[in-house]
């Protein structure tokens, strides 16, 4: 491409401080080094991380910052040792990176590979420098994509080739689909017949009974207070919806008198600590598991009875819904251009960037859907 090698001046959304809308901005866009890929957008969804990482929810991030890992793009060049993909390929960034190498990459038991951006958050290349610049001055990488801008630069260990027809949609599957899918799938192994409990109706819960569905589970309790959200919970596969505060007593009593003791399955994705107790104290007490999804505050602590383990239960984590992102996401979009399930429900709105932080807005307000942006 005529772009090869030059830097690229393009838009993008850039956060300069924490707790602040975004500004749009003229940026440049340094070519790709040894190793790295520069990806050309073509759509991005915009997640709740996004806006916790804006309000430091999640903590850590530096400033100022690219934010953005859920999109679709194509790829504008490659750097010397890429392999995996050329120009023109369409590709899916990865914000849990696939290094094939370490410890996690090789185990069937786990996929937080150890190049990681989760520990460090250091918002930089592997390098330590920064392939942004606005103004003169350097801007950071968000969870090693940075998606809320034209082009992007991200290591080959952060990239995925895809069907070249995959429709703009897929960019969910890059975080919000596949997170909840798998955590049926992968993390909590769900099994036929058996009974379910998804605590937070936002995609990441919509998608997780998605995966409950596909994996033969016979009753699957949505648990939210959007009733609005009910209809189209029961759509993708949820038995019956239920409200907290329609009861008089605790939600986790009601869900055990529902299922004969407690649920086989529950799955946090609302981010709460106290939801997260609760979701435990749903399953049943010899069998029950239950998987967290959603993030929380870093002063936030999980306090936690030992006896509910004791006897029985299990309390499970789950990052990306355990996929193997480089391996797992061209099948993920391939199952999905097969129809196996679906993504048209995730999708609020497509928007400009100009209007992202309208975007953000509405996800406060627990709009249902992503909106998307398109480049």
């Amino acid at each position: 491409m005529a772009t090869t090698g030059k830097i690229i001046k393009c838009r993008a959304a850039v956060a300069w401080e924490p707790h602040k809308t975004l500004s749009i901005e003229e940026i440049e866009v340094a070519p790709p080094k040894s190793h790295e890929v520069r990806i050309k957008i073509l759509a991005s969804g915009i997640c709740g991380s996004d806006s916790s990482a804006l309000s430091t929810v999640l903590s850590d991030i530096k400033f100022p910052v690219i934010l953005g890992h859920e999109a679709v793009g194509i790829v504008e060049s490659i750097g010397s040792g890429v392999t995996i993909v050329k120009p023109g390929d369409k590709v899916i960034p990865l914000f849990v990176p696939y290094c094939g190498v370490c410890r996690s990459c090789k185990s069937t038991n786990s996929n937080m590979c150890h190049k990681n951006e989760f520990g460090s958050r250091s918002g930089l290349m592997e390098d330590k420098t920064t392939r942004f610049t606005c103004k003169g001055k350097p801007i950071h990488t968000f969870f090693s994509t940075s998606t809320f801008t034209e082009y992007t630069v991200v290591s080959d260990i952060c990239v995925a080739k895809v069907n070249s027809h995959a429709p703009i949609e897929t960019c969910l599957i890059g975080c919000g689909f596949g997170t909840g899918y798998g955590a049926a799938i992968n993390t909590a192994k769900v099994t036929p017949g058996s009974t379910c409990a998804v605590f937070g109706l936002g995609g990441v819960g919509f998608s997780t009974i998605i995966g409950c569905k596909i994996s033969g589970a016979a009753r699957i309790i949505g648990i939210g207070y959007h009733k609005e959200k009910f209809p189209l919970a029961i759509e993708l596969g949820a038995t019956e919806c239920i409200n907290p505060k329609d009861y008089n007593k605790p939600i986790q009593e009601v869900i055990a008198d529902m299922t004969n003791g407690g649920v086989d399955y529950s799955f946090e994705c609302a981010g709460r600590i106290e939801t997260m107790t609760i979701a435990l104290e749903s399953t049943y007490m010899g069998s029950g598991i239950t998987v967290i999804l959603g993030a929380t505050p870093s002063n936030e602590k999980l306090s936690i009875d030992p006896g509910l383990l004791i006897t029985g239960r299990t309390l499970k984590g789950s990052i990306y819904g355990g996929w193997k992102s480089q391996e797992d996401v061209p099948k993920l979009v391939t199952d999905y251009m097969a129809k196996k399930f679906k993504l048209d429900f995730l999708v609020g709105q497509t928007i400009p960037l100009e209007k992202i932080n309208d975007a953000f807005q509405l996800m406060k307000s627990g709009a249902v859907g992503r909106n998307i942006v398109l480049f």
